[in-house]
């Protein structure tokens, strides 16, 4: 007799940035034009949800002028073929004017001058070093902080979400709820302790 079974995955240890690891990140001053680049393209992902596949096709075509006046990204997901729309946030924003004139985006009519995917992770974790901190840093763990520490955080709708992630589905996107509502219950504990509050009985 066959038993069937399902392996239950931890799908809530998803490693993201604090917005403070983030903005210590963005202020780090590099000695080399490489690592500037590593973590400007990291930094671009934190604040848009794209995942490699797209950032490293992203070019003029994929933005365009919204209803409301704004710049938006428009790209179809590789992964599910879902698209994604999202709002060009003017640090995203800053990023792509600063390397409008770069030789490897023109040569390759690029937004972004984006290494193998391989070798982006491998410099992620040279970056991660460098700036203190002690995270596996991968272009995954961008998305993540954009879901994170960067939307859901600071108020942004689930739906709206998961609609600029292209998840397929929004219990996808619940799981960075999940992420998001431990650490609102840790950071209130926390707070009950420092203000010696105890539990009512």
């Amino acid at each position: 007799m066959i038993h069937s079974f399902k392996v239950k995955r931890n799908e809530t240890h998803r490693d993201y940035l604090t917005l403070q690891e983030l903005h210590h990140l963005e202020r780090k001053k590099f000695l080399t034009v490489r690592m500037e680049i590593i973590r400007d393209a990291f930094v671009f992902a934190c604040y848009t949800g794209l995942a490699y596949a797209e950032l490293v096709r992203l070019s003029e075509e994929h933005i365009h002028i919204g209803n409301d006046g704004e710049e938006w990204i428009v790209i179809d997901r590789t992964k599910t073929d879902i698209r994604c729309r999202v709002p060009l946030l003017p640090k995203a924003k800053a990023i792509i004017i600063k390397y409008k004139s770069f030789p490897e985006s023109e040569n390759k009519r690029r937004l972004l001058p984006i290494h193998s995917n391989q070798k982006m992770n491998e410099y992620l974790k040279e970056l991660a070093t460098i700036c203190g901190i002690n995270k596996n840093l991968s272009m995954h763990v961008a998305r993540h902080t954009f879901a994170t520490s960067v939307t859901l955080s600071n108020g942004v709708p689930l739906e709206t979400v998961s609609k600029m992630l292209g998840h397929t589905s929004i219990k996808t996107t619940q799981i960075y709820a999940r992420i998001v509502d431990s650490k609102i219950s840790a950071d209130m504990k926390g707070l009950a302790m420092r203000m010696g509050m105890t539990e009512i009985g």
